[in-house]
Parts: structure tokens; sequence; C-alpha cells
């Protein structure tokens, strides 16, 4: 039998093409809303950032986001995903 392929992302920070469950990802629903996707299976367009305070910040500062959704990011989104990153959101352990 053949090893399962892991599906590989491309991080918006830092570029590194990663696993998928090792990035965190940021969805862009339908109606143009923009969240945090913690379980990976929300529909709607996604990009992916490395838990690293460092990759969100190269993210935000090149607005990378922006680039991949076509529209605008608001700071909450930017804000909540600091907080994830520092663990201050109860991060579930994956």
């Amino acid at each position: 039998m053949q090893p399962r392929k892991v599906p590989i992302r491309r991080c918006s920070g830092c570029g590194e093409g990663k696993p998928k469950k090792e990035l965190v990802r940021v969805v862009r629903a339908a109606d143009g809303a923009i969240s945090l996707d913690l379980t990976g299976k929300k529909p709607g367009r996604g990009a992916y950032i490395c838990p690293n305070p460092a990759c969100l910040a190269k993210a935000r500062k090149a607005k990378r986001l922006e680039r991949s959704f076509n529209c605008a990011v608001p700071d909450e989104v930017y804000d909540q995903l600091e907080k994830q990153l520092a663990g201050e959101e109860g991060a579930d352990g994956t």
C-alpha cells in the first residue's frame, strides 16, 4: 500500500510550503466576510499563514492576504490572528 499524500499549502507570510495541518486558514466567504477557519472546512476562498507571528507580520506589511482575497482585510482579522498565535484564544493543540 502506498502512503497517503499529505496536502501542501504555501504560507502567505514566508512563502514556504508546509503540510496543511501545520498552517492556520483564513477564509473569505461568498458574502465577503473574512474570518479564521480553525477547522479548515469552511466554504470560501482560503489563504494560509504559519503559526508564527513573524509570518503574520510579513503578510500584513506586504498586504498578501488582501491580494489573495482581492479585497481589504479588516484590522480585526489581523488582531484575531495575533491573539491566536500568541495562544490567548485557546489553541486546539493540532
